[in-house]
């Protein structure tokens, strides 16, 4: 094994590693994750879209979702709280009419009170009580969640002990805090699949964009164990981890 060939190509990876929106094309191809889930956010979405309601996409990434959507614009609202994301959606989505505003607080969402008949949440922070007060009766909120056992055998490999950055991310937690807050519980599912990385680079690259997963993570800290997933590819071709999602679908 040429320890200097690959420290070279994953530092590389490394100094690369940046997103514009959510965009993980820099390594389509060479990873996969949900592509197995038991259900279909976008398809569930779409089943509760009607022209005539008044939606919020919070913590939006970079509107590409939403904007798949095709949802009248001037029925359509959204959030962000990432600088660079935020500037992406001033571009993108302010000219369009869409009422975006700049929001990282999820207990202070910048709207009135029952404003909205649909709310929509992918991989975003929440907070069920200010979800409860922006939503009018009957309105529904639909959310899928990355759990707080996220890629840990992955984090394992590479920074073994590191604790969790979320650990109340889980399924019976935020069901009972949602019917706390008032809410029925229209649908509520738990799972667990496999992500799997086809080389070592595309991984670094991963990890630093997913720097709350793989705090302080670096190709000079982490070589040695970077070297042992090299072995793992090249004896079975992968390097294996774990996602956990959950989805709720909530009505007020």
């Amino acid at each position: 094994m040429n320890r200097d060939h690959f420290k070279t190509i994953w530092k590389q990876e490394e100094e690369i590693a940046h997103i514009h929106g959510w965009d993980f094309s820099h390594i389509h191809g060479r990873y996969e994750e949900e592509n197995d889930l038991p259900w279909d956010y976008e398809k569930i979405v779409r089943s509760h879209l009607k022209s005539h309601l008044d939606i919020l996409d919070y913590d939006t990434g970079g509107g590409e979702l939403l904007l798949s959507l095709h949802h009248p614009y001037d029925k359509t609202s959204a959030t962000e709280g990432y600088p660079p994301n935020v500037d992406l959606c001033k571009e993108t989505l302010l000219p369009l009419g869409i009422n975006f505003k700049e929001c990282n607080d999820p207990t202070n969402i910048p709207f009135a009170d029952e404003a909205f008949d649909l709310m929509i949440n992918r991989h975003g922070d929440f907070d069920a009580r200010e979800i409860f007060r922006l939503l009018r009766q009957d309105g529904v909120f639909i959310t899928e969640q990355v759990g707080e056992d996220n890629d840990r055998d992955l984090v394992e490999m590479v920074l073994p002990g590191t604790d969790k950055p979320f650990p109340d991310l889980n399924l019976a937690k935020q069901r009972k805090n949602f019917e706390e807050a008032g809410f029925q519980i229209m649908q509520a599912e738990e799972a667990y699949r496999p992500i799997t990385f086809y080389d070592v680079g595309a991984f670094v690259w991963f990890a630093h964009i997913i720097e709350w997963e793989f705090p302080d993570f670096s190709v000079d800290r982490c070589f040695e164990r970077l070297l042992k997933m090299q072995e793992m590819i090249e004896k079975d071709g992968k390097v294996e981890g774990t996602i956990h999602r959950y989805l709720i679908v909530a009505k007020k």
